[in-house]
């Protein structure tokens, strides 16, 4: 498999690995966006979360909420992202977590900021996509 995240976990490619769980493992991001930036994975090869099993989910999940107070630790808050398929900007088609440690100072502004501020959406296509989503 030509997979970097694959290739860590399968120890061909070496990591600072954090911890390590039946089902997932955390490591030291190679190109940090901010001291102490960290990637959650699956060990199973999975494009998206939707792909994982419930016990790979909550175990990645699990693995998120116990390092989210040692990155918590670092400025006192910590943006928790995963982009979840290529068109959502996942470079890697392997499901990972961010844990990236955030201050005032960082200038990466909150989610809103990525986005045209411009577009909005009518009415009508809220409701659309609110009948489209509920249960």
């Amino acid at each position: 498999m030509n997979c970097i995240f694959c290739k860590i976990i399968h120890g061909d490619i070496s990591a600072k690995i954090l911890k390590e769980t039946s089902h997932s493992i955390c490591f030291m991001d190679a190109f940090p966006l901010a001291k102490g930036h960290v990637l959650i994975i699956p060990k199973n090869h999975h494009e998206k979360i939707q792909d994982m099993s419930s016990d790979e989910n909550i175990d990645v999940f699990s693995l998120v909420h116990t390092m989210i107070s040692k990155i918590d630790s670092i400025t006192g808050s910590t943006l928790v992202a995963i982009h979840n398929g290529k068109d959502a900007g996942q470079e890697i088609p392997h499901v990972h977590v961010h844990l990236v440690p955030r201050s005032n100072s960082d200038s990466a502004g909150p989610i809103h900021s990525m986005f045209d501020s411009s577009s909005s959406l009518s009415e009508f296509e809220i409701e659309k996509y609110y009948d489209h989503l509920k249960f």
